[in-house]
């Protein structure tokens, strides 16, 4: 899995990391079991700060998409693919709300009558 960050983005370098993650995971590239490449081997491909692949890869933890282990390093979990098609399209929802200029308390009151 090749893992892409955008220099010139505005967003934070560990959340570009965390995203193309998320990516491979809802494209199907990664699945479960598949172990991801280890922070350090990613950090020095990036040119970038090993502990930035790090947060990246606790903000995936966080998110229930990876197992972070002994000796073992990041694993994807059994629910990732859905979990990852869910944290996509919550993105794209939350980019499209700024644009229309709807805030996040709008937004929430949006999504819960939606469910109901």
């Amino acid at each position: 899995m090749l893992i892409r960050i955008d220099p010139a983005s505005q967003a934070p370098l560990f959340e570009q990391v965390a995203a193309s993650v998320r990516r491979g995971l809802s494209d199907g590239e990664l699945t479960r079991g598949q172990q991801l490449p280890p922070a350090r081997e990613v950090a020095t491909s990036l040119d970038i700060n090993v502990h930035t692949v790090l947060r990246a890869y606790g903000v995936l933890r966080d998110e229930g998409l990876i197992e972070l282990r002994r000796r073992r390093g990041a694993v994807v979990t059994g629910a990732a693919d859905t979990r990852a098609r869910l944290n996509t399209l919550a993105g794209e929802l939350v980019e499209e709300a700024r644009r229309v200029g709807i805030g996040p308390d709008e937004l929430t009151e949006i999504v819960k009558e939606k469910f109901a």
